[in-house]
């Protein structure tokens, strides 16, 4: 591998492209990079897809991979409990850094690793999400998706060596890919990626990321076809008389967004001390229990908000689901069941959304529209009431639904319960929640957010040079002649002081006392004799990575105290490895022209 990768650099000159891509600026160079990791990401969710809805009717338990209400009450309580158990033990026996996975292990490498995910992680994060949908668990496939398209994205650009700002971006790119291959949802995914996870609009990065969607999706659906996960049937509204109860509908669901996301996180927050191979044996337990009751909340449940979508339910029928799907997925969620906690809120939202199509109905004589459009209104109520995404889900059901006339009703729905949930409950999207639970800040100011965007090879100065850390006169002068930006003085490979080149003029030596002249003496040891004793104390310096974002050098300035920053391949401060110098005062200058 070592080798393939020097060759491709060597033709394809990857120096220039790392630092290319370390500018704020480099649409070109990670457009190209993802249209192969939306590519990469799409054969991976494919395989996903195929291993998890194809397997259990391969072997013949199973005629549709969704229909677990077919199963004997035997299995559908037994099947979700021997899952969870096997779950268990794998994650039991794993170390704790391997089994952490998901949108939050994803985001966490976002704020503290530059993006940088591991490639074990997504394994288990495959095989454990495979076991958790097949055996029946109340979750969906988006968290897993999530993590193994931005792993995909994550690992080209390590496997390239590229910054951590563009590395950043291609996860990015990662995310949408998976979402856009999983739902067949292309403009959901791009939203999806800049709104619920990387917080930001830009130019420079919906290119690349609408890219890796169009990519991912592509592939899909050459495997799957073009229809989408869910079908809707065209539905529209039936007077302007009914957007009160329509924000009536945003108001109850924003309800059941709060209990969903305050559940998962008190679940998981009362269940820490719990061993981990029995909590998610526990979540098995209650699913199973459930299950024997309604059969519905088993597995990722697109059939069932279908269903509630095309009016098959009847109103007892679809609070129930509701309301067992909702505890259900709490357990799941909060007990650490490796899998999605996006799809249930579609299960929910949709049969709330039902019944309240159906309460409004039978509370009127006029005609009013389907309980399925209400259905449908549900499902964005419900994404923008948990992740407070109100554009995501728009474009999700706009795409799902391919009816220009969701706009105006969904937008009414979304934006009442997103209100209700952040003004109201005072409640934190579901995965910034979780993230505060376990004490990792991810909110992005824009100043952070400008920082992130670009690498250190973008601003970092090369004009620096080393010299020993006993010199003579003329040659301390001499170092000056080739005007250096910096100056490191350094002993053998120790890095020992670091001054600007204005700074280092001014320096005054210390000579030692001359010593007796002696008969012979040429004139030109006369000029090399007296030595001049540099002072190692230089002002305080530290180092980063090559790969560093400003942000991260920033951080790390403040950490030593320090205003200068020395770029080494590895971060170590040794001389060989010294790549480029920063100072404070370039990083606070490159923000407040880029902010």
């Amino acid at each position: 591998m070592r080798a393939l990768r020097q060759a491709i650099t060597n033709r394809f000159n990857l120096e220039s492209l790392r630092m290319d891509a370390a500018r704020t600026d480099s649409l070109v160079p990670l457009s190209m990079l993802a249209l192969l990791a939306g590519l990469l990401t799409g054969l991976v969710i494919v395989l996903f897809r195929l291993f998890t809805e194809r397997t259990l009717v391969w072997i013949g338990f199973m005629n549709d991979a969704e229909n677990f209400e077919a199963l004997s009450w035997q299995w559908r309580l037994g099947l979700p409990v021997a899952g969870g158990l096997l779950i268990g033990l794998l994650f039991h026996w794993a170390p704790a850094a391997m089994r952490q996975v998901g949108p939050i292990h994803v985001m966490t490498r976002l704020a503290y690793h530059g993006g940088r995910l591991p490639l074990i992680n997504a394994l288990v994060q495959f095989v454990s999400a495979s076991i958790a949908i097949m055996s029946g668990h109340s979750v969906g496939r988006e968290g897993p998706v999530i993590h193994m398209g931005a792993t995909s994205a994550s690992l080209l650009g390590q496997w390239m060596r590229l910054p951590n700002n563009s590395i950043r971006t291609l996860v990015a790119a990662g995310i949408a890919a998976a979402i856009a291959a999983s739902f067949n949802t292309p403009i959901a995914g791009v939203v999806f990626a800049m709104e619920v996870v990387m917080f930001e609009y830009t130019l420079v990065g919906f290119a690349p990321i609408i890219i890796a969607a169009v990519s991912a999706t592509t592939v899909s659906r050459l495997v799957f076809g073009e229809a989408p996960a869910i079908f809707v049937p065209s539905f529209q509204l039936g007077s302007l008389l009914e957007l009160p109860w329509v924000v009536f509908l945003g108001l109850v669901i924003s309800c059941l967004g709060a209990a969903y996301v305050y559940g998962v996180t008190t679940v998981e927050r009362r269940s820490a001390s719990i061993p981990i191979w029995a909590r998610i044996t526990l979540a098995g337990l209650v699913t199973g229990l459930v299950a024997l009751v309604v059969p519905e909340v088993m597995g990722l449940g697109y059939d069932t908000a279908q269903g509630a979508m095309i009016g098959k339910f009847e109103l007892l029928a679809l609070i129930t689901i509701a309301i067992a799907k909702l505890g259900t997925t709490i357990a799941c969620g909060g007990l650490g069941v490796p899998a999605g906690l996006i799809g249930p809120m579609v299960v929910i939202g949709a049969t709330a959304g039902g019944a309240l199509g159906n309460i409004g109905g039978m509370m009127v004589d006029t005609s009013v529209s389907s309980p399925a459009f209400y259905a449908t209104l549900g499902v964005v109520a419900m994404m923008g009431a948990c992740l407070h995404a109100p554009l995501a889900a728009i474009m999700a059901i706009l795409e799902l639904t391919a009816n220009p006339n969701t706009i105006l009703p969904g937008m009414v729905a979304v934006i009442t319960a997103f209100l209700m949930s952040r003004i109201i409950f005072r409640q934190e999207p579901l995965f910034i929640a979780i993230l505060s639970l376990r004490g990792v800040d991810y909110r992005f100011d824009p100043i952070a957010l400008a920082l992130e965007r670009t690498g250190v090879r973008a601003v970092m100065s090369r004009r620096f040079m080393a010299i020993e850390a006993e010199v003579a006169e003329f040659e301390r002068v001499q170092s000056l002649d080739n005007q250096p930006d910096w100056v490191m003085l350094a002993e053998g490979r120790d890095i020992l002081a670091v001054w600007s080149a204005s700074e280092f003029a001014k320096l005054e030596t210390r000579a030692p006392a001359p010593e007796a002249e002696t008969e012979g003496e040429t004139e030109d040891a006369e000029i090399a004799a007296p030595v001049a004793n540099l002072p190692v104390e230089g002002p305080p310096f530290t180092t980063v990575s090559l790969h560093a974002t400003l942000r991260e050098a920033l951080a790390q300035l403040d950490k030593a105290k320090a205003n200068i920053v020395l770029v080494a391949d590895t971060g170590m401060p040794r001389r060989h490895m010294i790549r480029g110098i920063i100072s404070r005062e370039q990083i606070e200058s490159t923000v407040r022209y880029r902010a």
